[in-house]
């Protein structure tokens, strides 16, 4: 074997080992102990954060800001990569800015010549446009940090001006038409609910010794069935009327007092501009002809929110059901005429 891909294979087996020693690589790799020793300190110097620790018990180790192993890509997986990350630079809040940055500058530093000119002339040909947001999500990285690591948080949050604090255990974060949102099991809820990031005031790890629960299952593609699962258990136990989402995006059932069976009818443009909204997944339907409707139960509380919505598609929506739907509509259309009569 080279020397050459020697240190190349050595680079990916630290990577991928959490500690070793050199008697253990020698063995691995058919060298000597003193061969690997000189491999390790030109790895260093390549950058690979490598320590030692003496001892009966010693062995290096990686630190944990590893460095990965030279990966080849054709032209076009440079490129489609390249304007992956390029498209973040909208985003003011990710929960690794400066990583993603860092990272972009780098992989463009390390291109041939002929393919960051290509990249150049595409620059400003192609762009993935995001809503610019005064909104501020200073809590992204505790709050994804905590989804991968089944962590409950304390939040200071704000809804319907209102500031409470609240016990959560994240499942993960989306961004959505510019804002970011943080769907997590509520403990005060007994259910998972979709938290604005930007009305967190506060986020802090949970000090009074909160239980986290086991949702290593449960992530953003199946939080839905999962949740429905909760609310089952929750109308079981009887629990208080009322308990709705803070902010949900759209409905999450919760008891069967509280529910109205919705219907509206969709043009072909209304049935696009729904596909654009995330909370129509579960109530939009869609004809061979482009037309479609919404149907479902939904809480009564989100009546006022379908009422803006369907005002919003102008005659592009017919509300069918509930009449008390179409009732808010009215009143609601009655008072925009009286500011603009």
């Amino acid at each position: 074997m080279s020397k050459s891909k020697r240190l190349l294979d050595l680079m990916m087996t630290v990577n991928r080992k959490r500690k070793f020693t050199v008697k253990e690589l020698a063995g691995e790799f058919g060298v000597s102990p003193r061969t690997i020793l000189r491999d390790l300190q030109e790895l260093g110097e390549l950058g690979v954060p490598l320590y030692s620790e003496v001892g009966p018990h010693g062995g290096y180790q990686v630190l944990n800001e590893r460095i990965l192993p030279p990966i080849a890509f054709t032209e076009e997986e440079a490129v489609a990569i390249f304007f992956a990350s390029h498209a973040l630079r909208h985003y003011n809040y990710l929960p690794f800015k400066e990583e993603s940055v860092a990272a972009l500058q780098k992989f463009y530093h390390y291109m041939s010549g002929d393919v960051r000119d290509r990249i150049d002339e595409m620059k400003h040909r192609i762009d993935f446009v995001t809503p610019a947001r005064q909104a501020e999500f200073p809590y992204l990285a505790i709050l994804l940090e905590a989804a991968t690591g089944q962590k409950v948080l304390q939040i200071d949050y704000e809804t319907k001006g209102k500031r409470m604090d609240r016990a959560i255990q994240p499942i993960g974060i989306y961004a959505s038409n510019g804002l970011w949102y943080c769907p997590a099991y509520c403990f005060l809820r007994g259910g998972i609910r979709v938290f604005r990031c930007d009305r967190m005031h506060a986020v802090k790890v949970d000090t009074a010794g909160l239980a986290p629960l086991d949702l290593r299952h449960v992530h953003l593609g199946n939080m839905e069935a999962y949740d429905h699962v909760q609310q089952g258990a929750e109308q079981e136990g009887q629990k208080e009327p009322g308990q709705v989402a803070d902010e949900r995006q759209g409905r999450v059932p919760t008891n069967d007092k509280e529910l109205s069976r919705l219907y509206i009818e969709l043009t072909k443009e209304g049935v696009q501009a729904c596909e654009a909204e995330l909370w129509s997944a579960s109530l939009l339907h869609i004809r061979e002809d482009g037309t479609g409707w919404l149907e479902g139960d939904v809480p009564r509380e989100d009546l006022p929110f379908f009422a803006r919505f369907v005002i919003g598609l102008c005659n592009e929506a017919e509300v069918q059901e509930p009449q008390e739907l179409a009732g808010r509509i009215r009143e609601l259309l009655a008072e925009m005429l009286v500011k603009y009569s």
